[in-house]
């Protein structure tokens, strides 16, 4: 397991909490959660045809983090890439109206969005473990 690699891929939302939260979460597995194991991918550059996004998603397992039902990230990486390993969707971990809360910039956020933050994240942690088992 020590060389596995698991994507993640984070909403790229600015319009809402959801968003924010999504790209924190995810920015915390790949710093302090899973640092050397998760490899984060950009949703804009993979969008713009990033081919280096693209074959790793296609490559290895990605686990997308999206702020809200709407699932951006998730559609994208199908789209191009294929099927995902696994999905975070913020707005059923902390609330559809939580996650539709106007945004709050990153240098504002409080103990209670970091809380949420790690909320998110533990989830996400729940999930790469799993796909890593199963490897």
């Amino acid at each position: 397991m020590a060389d596995l690699k698991i994507g993640v891929l984070s909403c790229s939302g600015e319009e809402c909490l959801g968003g924010t939260i999504s790209r924190l979460a995810t920015r915390k597995m790949l710093e302090e959660l899973r640092p050397g194991q998760t490899v984060t991918l950009c949703l804009p550059l993979y969008l713009a045809g990033g081919e280096e996004e693209r074959f790793f998603a296609k490559a290895f397992p990605v686990i997308t983090v999206d702020g809200c039902s709407k699932c951006c990230a998730k559609r994208a990486t199908e789209k191009y890439s294929g099927k995902v390993s696994d999905i975070v969707d913020v707005s059923e971990i902390l609330g559809n109206d939580v996650a539709l809360d106007k945004t709050v910039s990153t240098k504002d956020m409080t103990s209670q969005h970091m809380e949420m933050v790690d909320k998110v994240a533990k989830v996400i942690c729940e999930k790469f473990d799993k796909i890593a088992e199963n490897k």
